[in-house]
């Protein structure tokens, strides 16, 4: 879905407000790293020379802004927070490319490919301690509060993420756990992103906690429609191939929903995702003779593209998909109900709304 008129005014409108100041936050980064941010964000090439690639959708931007109007505060007073959540978000994401072993997003080679697991791992660390220089260096005094709710967020965001890759070397995850790993690892900072706003605006709680519940709602929508994607999304638009989290064998939502199916094809599905993987490693000794698990499993066998259209196929006779998609509208209705139960300024209200939708249905 191509964002409306609408909703591509706030985008921009929102980018207009976020960007400078995240240029002059990351201008303060040591040299070496900020080329290396500089690069993540698009701003630069791997040489340091300007380039225009797109970047994100910016819809995390966005969501502090508007919940700052819907406050009736200025959108400048959400800046600051979509400045911090924007940050938080790029630490992930050079992250989870190392993590997942993504050699490419936005049709770029990432962080990791380009300057290895180490640099990677320092420039996400730099984002995420920025991210709360960000906030307590501003001129807010609720500064300290949104830094608070943000670094909350986060170590839920964390423990998502953790819960992720404790799923790899699990050959049953219920669709419970799916869930709550979701929740935590996407539902978090959205939730944190919808809400900061109204923190820095200094509105009442039970406003505070509606629109946290409606982020946190469009964050499980999100990653219900990224998994979606993960599978069956356009290479032309996602930047990663088709068939991507067959591939790497995630537990994803549709993969996990399919197998909980417990038919003939649900087997088929596991047998070709996980049966045929290595036996985890057995425990090593290290260090001063003392014993540490080595719990790392050797690399699985690549799936040949035969095998990647099978186990596609098989995810949506199980019903993988369409449970999936399922859960993407229940979520999106359940977080616009939240924005029923706060007294919000009614456009920004719409425009929270409308953005929700365009996050839902988008193609990327």
């Amino acid at each position: 879905m191509t964002p409306t008129n609408s909703v591509a005014e706030v985008l921009e409108r929102a980018r207009a407000l976020t960007t400078p100041p995240m240029r002059d936050a990351v201008e303060r980064l040591a040299p070496g790293i900020r080329d290396v941010v500089s690069y993540h964000l698009g701003w630069t090439d791997a040489d340091g020379n300007p380039a225009a690639v797109k970047g994100g959708k910016g819809i995390r931007a966005a969501l502090p802004v508007l919940s700052a109007e819907a406050t009736w505060a200025d959108a400048e007073v959400g800046a600051v927070g979509g400045v911090a959540v924007e940050l938080v978000h790029n630490f992930s994401l050079i992250h989870d490319d190392l993590m997942d072993g993504d050699m490419e997003r936005r049709h770029r080679p990432t962080v990791w490919a380009l300057w290895g697991p180490a640099v990677a791992l320092i420039a996400g660390d730099a984002l995420s301690t920025l991210a709360t220089e960000v906030l307590l260096g501003s001129a807010n005094p609720a500064g300290p509060a949104a830094a608070r709710v943000l670094g909350e967020a986060t170590a839920e965001m964390i423990a998502g993420q953790a819960l992720d890759l404790a799923f790899e070397k699990r050959q049953s995850v219920s669709v419970e756990e799916c869930m709550a790993m979701s929740t935590a690892k996407t539902g978090a900072l959205l939730g944190c992103a919808a809400s900061i706003g109204a923190v820095l605006a200094g509105a009442p709680t039970t406003t505070v906690h509606a629109l946290r519940d409606y982020g946190r709602h469009l964050g499980v929508a999100f990653q219900a429609v990224d998994d979606l994607l993960g599978i069956w999304g356009d290479p032309a638009t996602t930047g990663k191939p088709a068939g991507n989290d067959i591939r790497q064998r995630k537990k994803s939502m549709p993969i996990v929903a399919a197998l909980a199916a417990g038919d003939d094809e649900a087997n088929e599905l596991r047998a070709l995702l996980f049966e045929q993987s290595p036996e985890r490693a057995k425990p090593k000794a290290h260090g001063l003779g003392v014993g540490v698990p080595n719990w790392a499993p050797p690399p699985a066998k690549a799936l040949t593209a035969e095998e990647v259209a099978r186990a596609t196929w098989l995810v949506e006779a199980c019903g993988g998909r369409e449970w999936t998609a399922a859960r993407a509208k229940a979520h999106l209705d359940a977080g616009l109900g939240s924005l029923e139960r706060a007294r919000l300024s009614a456009v920004p209200r719409r425009e929270l709304a409308d953005l929700a939708v365009y996050a839902v249905e988008r193609e990327s």
